[in-house]
């Protein structure tokens, strides 16, 4: 018996998938042509799928910035942070990030995967308990598992559901940690954060958000959903990645909590790795920079997310969400997305495909993220190219009828 064996149901319907056309899950960018633009197949495609929500990837202080810091720093640090990997651009990159959250400290990590893990891992153990909403990222799931903490779900986005589980655990020794998302990844649907909070302070737990999809692009200075929300003090920890809105590589945590320093030789996924390189430090801190500057960018991308938001129900799509930069199209079935996705990209537009058991409630989803950088042309474009697909797709669907 192979080890690889125990993956064969799994092969079988990747083989299916790819049969139906191009590999969802090995799209290879021939060659980025900009922040909304890529080469795919010797075919000119716009990305609607990427999560640069602000579109600085290719601004172009931010790129001098990388550049620099390679020339300055060299291309990797080739240590820990407990080691030789704690620049002094790491250091105040973390004091960047505390300042602009309003946090006493944070912490960097080189992805934002690992600042789950690090954070989660660090901050709860096998006496605590974290409960956590039961549609939450994968990095999150195994932060959890990482801890040896009691592990809850919770119904997502149910603050009812939390505090049934809470007043059950009311005797229960060992702190309790409760997690949740500002923007939950797949279907682009907000936390009730003030409601999570009266939670919160009548159970007298700790709160930790998940500002990954939120950062740059909520609240007023673009700190996320708990600024949009007005509960930031009621927040014990925050974290989030480079990967999105930053345009780089990397992740965080921070918090005003006195200890949380002590994760720097307590959290075995920040202490037992390679520190960011210089390049992905000096971007992010040129990034958030740019956040910082004003929200001529926010309003950008929210006008974008507003007009292909209205442009595909107005095409009589079902979007999973409200209006968010993440609009994720239900598609009926398995086949129809696949079919409509491959259509898409062969018509010019790249988004994601999402499926069962990686979406929440079993739904079939083709995923857009829309950017800053967006021109309301392309909006308007993949719009038309929804349309044309959805009319092939209605026809692919009648000949398949009819051959049965």
């Amino acid at each position: 018996m192979s080890l690889f064996d125990k993956y064969d149901q799994v092969a079988a319907r990747h083989d299916r998938l790819v049969a139906a056309g191009r590999d969802p899950f090995n799209i290879c960018m021939d060659r980025i042509v900009s922040a909304t633009e890529a080469i795919v197949d010797g075919r000119e495609v716009i990305l609607v799928g990427t999560n640069n929500y602000l579109g600085l990837t290719f601004d172009q202080d931010c790129v001098d910035a990388a550049v620099a810091a390679v020339k300055r720093e060299g291309t990797g640090t080739t240590g820990s942070r407990i080691a030789n990997g704690t620049y002094s651009s790491h250091r105040a990159l973390e004091q960047e990030i505390a300042d602009f959250l309003g946090r006493r400290s944070a912490l960097v990590f080189p992805t934002g995967y690992q600042a789950n893990l690090g954070i989660l891992a660090g901050l709860a153990g096998s006496k605590d308990v974290i409960l956590l909403d039961a549609d939450s990222h994968a990095s999150i799931y195994d932060g959890c598992r990482l801890s040896g903490a009691t592990l809850i779900r919770f119904r997502h986005n149910s603050p009812a559901d939390l505090d049934k589980r809470l007043s059950r655990l009311k005797d229960k020794e060992g702190g309790k940690l409760v997690v949740v998302e500002g923007i939950y990844s797949m279907l682009g649907d907000q936390a009730p954060l003030d409601e999570f909070v009266d939670v919160k302070r009548r159970h007298g737990v700790e709160l930790l958000v998940d500002e990954a999809h939120s950062l740059g692009v909520f609240g007023e200075n673009g700190r996320g959903i708990a600024e949009s929300a007005g509960v930031e003090e009621d927040v014990d920890y925050v974290v989030g990645t480079f990967s999105k809105s930053l345009g780089a590589v990397g992740g965080f945590g921070a918090s005003d909590q006195p200890a949380f320093e002590r994760l720097r030789y307590t959290s075995r996924p920040y202490m037992f790795t390679a520190s960011s390189s210089p390049s992905s430090i000096a971007t992010a801190m040129a990034t958030l920079g740019k956040i910082k500057s004003g929200p001529h960018l926010r309003k950008q991308l929210w006008d974008n997310a507003r007009m292909l938001y209205q442009g595909l129900t107005d095409l009589g799509f079902t979007i999973c969400a409200e209006t968010s930069p993440i609009v994720a199209v239900k598609m009926p079935g398995e086949a129809a997305a696949v079919f409509m996705w491959n259509a898409l990209l062969e018509a010019g537009v790249y988004v994601n495909l999402a499926l069962p058991p990686g979406t929440p409630d079993g739904s079939c989803l083709l995923r857009c993220s829309l950017s800053a950088a967006h021109t309301p042309a392309q909006v308007t474009k993949v719009c038309d190219v929804f349309d044309q697909c959805f009319q092939a797709l209605r026809s692919w669907q009648d000949a398949q009828s009819a051959a049965e």
